[in-house]
């Protein structure tokens, strides 16, 4: 069983899914719009192309003739899905989802009046005037975001009225591809948020990995912790909701499905259909399977007979303070690595800009998660760039 994977964005996530997929004999052609990208440096093949450009998206369909089509970014021109999946080619969970959930408009839709699921009140607007209505819709405070985009851009809280043209130059700033609307939600008063990593697969029920509880700035995680304690109520009504738009969207695969944790309950938020910046927690062994080996058994029709809990663990990024066309000199390694129950993953991106996520610290053990949650804070403030 040896096939071939287009992978459709190469970052550290794709570089992890690589390996992963690798291990299981599988081919894979890594695909980004800049050279060096961290999934290109261990793929079989790799392309640059602007992946928002539909003739050279067709012309890389072409040349490699895969039998998967793995995305694993936002900015795809995702509506060509659709034709590569009538030529046989699987993609990954489906062309359908694959279009949804690149864009939050049709996914909210999907899930809020679709399915009937849990979400805060929400607008769009594709101007100004139409944010301050949606705005006043949703009232103060809210939260606004560029339909499509990634880790957190153009995400901004308004607090009040003087926020909302800000926000909305953020927004489109921070938006990928061609799609210039966004998305105004009311604030949810929530206690925590999680990612519920779900499972569905081709041949076998849909799993859950125990919940990930993560901490946000400027919309991109900085931590993320494994198990997230929470009121076994309320995740099985997470689980119960993952479970419904999943199987409407369809496919095979894993999905990072988030949450806001209230005291009522859970609340949709959104969901993303691969592995999740917040489940990198599980490359520090806190299950039996990491989220990448879990997609590439989901995606290839192995089997998964079990998700288990190892150990407790936590994730702390390493972010760039600066830009530079040359990929940073990496210090304070030794000290980190001086813990026993403590790694590194460098991603190996060739450049560097502010915020730009460069490493994750990952820290592991049976003590209470709080408590490794500040071991990987610490060790992941001790690796600096220059």
């Amino acid at each position: 069983m040896k096939y071939k994977i287009l992978l459709l964005g190469a970052g550290e996530l794709g570089k992890e899914f690589v390996i992963a997929a690798q291990r299981y004999g599988q081919t894979i052609i890594a695909v980004d719009s800049y050279a060096g990208a961290p999934a290109m440096q261990v793929a079989d093949a790799y392309e640059v192309i602007n992946m928002l450009d539909g003739a050279a998206l067709d012309m890389v369909v072409a040349k490699h003739q895969p039998d998967y089509i793995v995305p694993e970014i936002e900015a795809i021109r995702t509506e060509q899905f659709y034709q590569y999946e009538a030529q046989g080619i699987q993609v990954v969970p489906s062309a359908k989802a694959a279009n949804f959930t690149m864009n939050r408009k049709a996914i909210r839709d999907l899930a809020a009046k679709d399915l009937g699921v849990r979400t805060a009140p929400y607008r769009y607007a594709t101007s100004l005037d139409e944010l301050k209505a949606g705005v006043a819709f949703c009232g103060l405070p809210c939260v606004v975001k560029p339909l499509m985009s990634s880790s957190g851009k153009g995400q901004s809280v308004i607090q009040t009225e003087a926020d909302i043209e800000h926000a909305w130059t953020y927004a489109m700033a921070g938006s990928r591809g061609d799609l210039k609307e966004v998305i105004v939600e009311g604030f949810i008063n929530f206690d925590y948020e999680i990612t519920l990593l779900t499972v569905t697969q081709k041949n076998g029920p849909t799993l859950f990995c125990p919940p990930i509880g993560h901490r946000q700035e400027r919309g991109d995680y900085q931590e993320s912790w494994q198990p997230m304690p929470m009121n076994p109520a309320h995740l099985e009504e997470a689980q119960a909701m993952a479970a419904k738009v999943t199987a409407a969207l369809g496919g095979a695969g894993i999905w990072g499905v988030e949450f806001f944790i209230t005291s009522n309950g859970a609340y949709f938020s959104e969901l993303s259909p691969r592995p999740h910046d917040t489940g990198m927690v599980t490359l520090a062994g806190t299950q039996n399977l990491n989220e990448f080996e879990l997609h590439a058994r989901a995606i290839l029709g192995l089997p998964i007979p079990s998700i288990d809990l190892k150990q407790n663990g936590a994730s702390a990024v390493v972010l760039a303070t600066q830009e530079s066309a040359e990929a940073p000199v990496f210090t304070g390694l030794d000290q980190v690595l001086c813990d026993p129950q403590a790694e590194v993953r460098i991603f190996g991106k060739p450049n560097t800009r502010p915020y730009r996520r460069m490493a994750v610290a990952l820290a592991f053990g049976q003590e209470p998660v709080e408590q490794i949650v500040e071991r990987a804070k610490l060790h992941a403030s001790s690796i600096k760039l220059s």
